[in-house]
């Protein structure tokens, strides 16, 4: 009864724009039109789109054949591009912390394929000055949920950033990996976590892949079996 008094009084709402949806955490048709959900045959490693059908069997882009990554498979939901960017930037520099539910389900139906039981679910983490000044790491928003839909063992704090890094926009591939070299480390309270396991690791976009490839770099020298990586969009070449 109550329920329905508050639905009555507010209304779902779009999480894009505001106009009134069926249920909680949803998009209308309009904006689940414009933003680019990655579907279809990808890179078993990186996720991006590829040309040709998905027949099931895994595939690789070309720079993930030339320069193979420390993690072993990986996925996205979105393009960072047009609406998709819109949300992004307005999750991580807006105070949009109500896009994550929404964001982590897009994330789960994306990562179905690399989901595993056992795995230990982890968020790159965000140096503590910047922590303090954006108030909230917006990839541990997105690995809660993730890990909570998944039925997954969550730890938000797996991470830890050892020295601040540069901004990276308008850097290099090779600028961005010297950029993040030995900037992260496995917490020394959660070491004893990490052997023998498949860590997932989440962030809200992957560029070059060299900040995750620092945080895998970082699991796998703490003695994980694998690494995954699942991001919530990707940044694509222009075609």
């Amino acid at each position: 009864m109550l329920q329905s008094a508050l639905r009555l009084i507010y209304p779902p709402r779009c999480v894009a724009c505001g106009e009134p949806v069926e249920s909680d955490h949803a998009l209308c048709a309009r904006c689940w039109g414009e933003l680019d959900f990655v579907t279809g045959l990808v890179c078993d490693a990186c996720g991006v789109p590829l040309p040709g059908e998905d027949t099931g069997d895994p595939v690789w882009c070309d720079d993930c054949l030339a320069g193979p990554r420390p993690w072993s498979r990986g996925r996205a939901a979105l393009l960072y591009r047009g609406r998709a960017r819109g949300l992004v930037l307005a999750f991580k520099h807006g105070d949009r912390t109500d896009l994550a539910r929404a964001a982590a389900g897009w994330m789960l139906r994306a990562g179905r394929p690399i989901l595993g039981s056992g795995m230990l679910v982890a968020p790159v983490p965000l140096h503590r000055w910047r922590l303090l000044r954006r108030r909230y790491n917006q990839s541990a928003l997105l690995s809660r949920g993730v890990a909570e839909g998944a039925g997954a063992e969550h730890c938000p704090d797996l991470l830890v950033r050892i020295r601040a890094t540069r901004p990276q926009e308008g850097m290099s591939a090779e600028a961005r990996a010297a950029n993040q070299a030995g900037a992260m480390a496995v917490e020394p309270r959660h070491r004893g976590r990490v052997p023998g396991r498949t860590v997932l690791l989440i962030d809200d976009v992957m560029t070059s892949g060299a900040t995750l490839g620092a945080a895998a770099g970082a699991c796998l020298a703490a003695g994980a079996a694998e690494v995954r990586v699942l991001v919530l969009a990707r940044v694509a070449k222009a075609e």
